[in-house]
C-alpha cells in the first residue's frame, strides 16, 4: 500500500505556488511553528509572517523553531484567539495579505481539551478572508479526530460554500480518502 504524504506537505505545495519573496502571510494558528516556519522561508528575507496561537506552549516551540532556523527576525509571534484576528493584526492589512493557513485541531504533544471550535474558528475565517488581496490563497486543515471536530469542519465547509466572488473554494481530497479524514479546503482570490 502506497503511503501519501500528511495533507500539510500539501498545504505547503498550495501555498508556495501563490507566495512570493517579500510577501505576507499570516499562520492563524501556529501550533508547533511548521506552517509558519515554511511561511518565514517562503516570503523570504524582505517578507513577513505573523503567527497567532492561543497557547503559549505553541509560540514557545514556535519561536524555538524559527530561532533554531534563523527565522525569527521574519516574524510576529502574537498570543491570542484566532478569532481576534484583525483586532490584533489591524485593518491596515486587510487586502495585503497574500497567505493565510489555518490547521485546526489541537497542539500535537499538549492538552487534548484545548481545541478549535466552529465559534471562533468562523468568525477567524471571515476576518481572514479580508486579509487576501487578489490572488492570495488561505488553506484550511481541518481535523476532526477530536470532540467538535465534526462540527468545526461542517461549519468551514458551510462558511466556505458561502463564498461568493472574487472567492474561489475546492476541497483538496485525495481519491479513496476516509469520511473521517482531515479536510482541506483552499480558498483563493
Amino acid at each position: 500500500m502506497t503511503r501519501r504524504p500528511p495533507l500539510t506537505a500539501r498545504v505547503h505545495e498550495l501555498l508556495s505556488s501563490v507566495l512570493r519573496h517579500g510577501d505576507t502571510a499570516v499562520d492563524a494558528t501556529a501550533g508547533n511553528g511548521l506552517d509558519t516556519l515554511f511561511l518565514c522561508r517562503a516570503v523570504g528575507v524582505d517578507g513577513h509572517v505573523y503567527a497567532l496561537d492561543l497557547q503559549a506552549a505553541a509560540l514557545d516551540a514556535t519561536r524555538r523553531r524559527l530561532h533554531a532556523a534563523g527565522m525569527l527576525a521574519r516574524t510576529r509571534l502574537i498570543q491570542a484567539d484566532h478569532a481576534e484576528l484583525l483586532a490584533v493584526l489591524g485593518h491596515e492589512l486587510q487586502g495585503r495579505v497574500r497567505a493565510v493557513t489555518f490547521n485546526l485541531g489541537y497542539l500535537p504533544g499538549s492538552d487534548r481539551e484545548v481545541v478549535t471550535s466552529a465559534a471562533s474558528t468562523v468568525p477567524a475565517l471571515r476576518q481572514a478572508s479580508t486579509l487576501l488581496m487578489p490572488g492570495g490563497r488561505m488553506s484550511i486543515l481541518a481535523y476532526t479526530g477530536h470532540p467538535g471536530g465534526h462540527l468545526e469542519a461542517r461549519a468551514v465547509e458551510e462558511w466556505a460554500n458561502a463564498l461568493g466572488r472574487p472567492f474561489l473554494v475546492r476541497e483538496v481530497r485525495p481519491p479513496g480518502t476516509p469520511e473521517a479524514a482531515p479536510r482541506l479546503l483552499v480558498v483563493d482570490r
